[in-house]
């Protein structure tokens, strides 16, 4: 079992934990739309997809932020998931991304997607 994410106590009073596939969606959840630098300890940790919501919509702006998406996945998450595919829409109030990946320990293929809106 691994620690929930966003860290909270659970109803019987412990600190809540989740599956290892569960804990794997949160923390590409939190790679994905953390902005690199607002980790003090891990300036580099992160995406900044959030500023797609202010860029137009480009092919190869589009393109561009799926390769630095695929890069910090491999970087920070490399050793437990292989990434099969990004794919990333955007209009003028949000950011949906869908990533399919392979869980290493497992050999099991997911697919995720997170939308985030300005």
């Amino acid at each position: 079992m691994e620690i929930a994410f966003p860290f909270h106590i659970d109803g019987q009073g412990q600190v809540a934990t989740t599956t290892e596939p569960r804990h794997i969606e949160q923390m590409i959840e939190q790679l994905l739309f953390t902005i690199p630098g607002e980790r003090v300890n891990r300036p580099t940790f992160g995406t900044g997809l959030q500023q797609l919501l202010f860029e137009p919509t480009q092919t190869e702006l589009l393109a561009a932020t799926q390769a630095m998406v695929q890069a910090a996945l491999h970087q920070w998450l490399g050793d437990v998931i292989d990434v099969e595919r990004i794919d990333i829409q955007t209009d003028e109030t949000e950011v949906q991304v869908s990533v399919k990946y392979i869980i290493k320990s497992e050999q099991q293929s997911r697919l995720v997607q997170f939308t985030h809106g300005a």
